[in-house]
């Protein structure tokens, strides 16, 4: 079963940083890649308001950016606890945030609605 959930971090870095966490090998070229099969976005600081812009293209409002660093995650066979909750893995729940609809990004075409954990 997949889940999808939204997360807001309060940088790249900490979000890199439990991103790596899930679990990382390194192969013979020194280069570094994952050992989980979630799928993992990174959107950074999306943006919450759209800037403006003349005729010619040129900025005269700038758009406004989340100070938050977006990811987005689709996680796939994870184990449910002994009473059958399917829940967030341990240490990300506290930065996932519910939204209506499916934001700024989805996973082909799934909606985040259908398949987000209960809460």
């Amino acid at each position: 079963m997949i889940r999808i959930a939204k997360y807001e971090f309060d940088s790249k870095e900490q979000a890199e940083t439990k991103i790596k966490a899930l679990g990382t090998a390194t192969d013979e070229n020194g280069n570094e890649y994952p050992t989980h099969k979630h799928t993992i976005v990174q959107l950074g600081n999306i943006v919450l308001e759209q800037g403006e812009y003349d005729e010619e293209g040129n900025e005269t409002v700038a758009p406004v950016l989340s100070d938050k660093w977006h990811v987005d995650v689709l996680w796939k066979n994870l184990e449910a606890d002994e009473d059958g909750t399917i829940d967030h893995p341990y240490g990300w729940k506290s930065y996932a945030v519910d939204i209506d609809g499916d934001g700024v990004h989805s996973f082909l075409g799934l909606s985040y609605n259908a398949h987000k954990f209960s809460e």
